[in-house]
């Protein structure tokens, strides 16, 4: 019973060096998503988007040969950064969209108070 146990001890861990971790193909899918995603609102015209989009692009790229060299855990973290780095430059160009939408609606306003003040709209 104890030699048993004692070959239990033993194996267990070399069991566990044995398994592989598998490829992250579904992160690299999430993490090529965010990157596609944050190109497709503008990305690459958002001054601070820019950054955080070539991050994720340069990632995803290293990631691919981590997996193709089998390194497939160090290809899982990067995915992991890829996808933060591409939802942040998505956010970026959104908030550079949506900064240009509001002085687009600020100019707007102004001119139809104009507009509103000529025509005697307003007292």
């Amino acid at each position: 019973m104890q030699n048993s146990t004692l070959l239990l001890l033993i194996t267990a861990p070399l069991f566990g060096a044995c398994a592989s971790f598998p490829a992250p193909t579904q992160r690299l899918a999430d993490a090529q998503s965010a990157e596609r995603s944050a190109r497709e609102v503008g990305a690459n015209n958002a001054p601070a988007a820019q950054l955080s989009l070539k991050l994720a692009q340069d990632q995803i790229g290293q990631a691919q040969k981590a997996m193709v060299n089998g390194d497939n855990e160090k290809a899982d973290s990067l995915l992991i950064r890829a996808k933060m780095d591409g939802e942040l430059a998505l956010a970026q160009a959104r908030e550079k969209t949506a900064s240009g939408d509001r002085q687009e609606a600020a100019a707007d306003s102004a001119d139809q108070k104009t507009v509103n003040a000529v025509q005697g709209a307003v007292k």
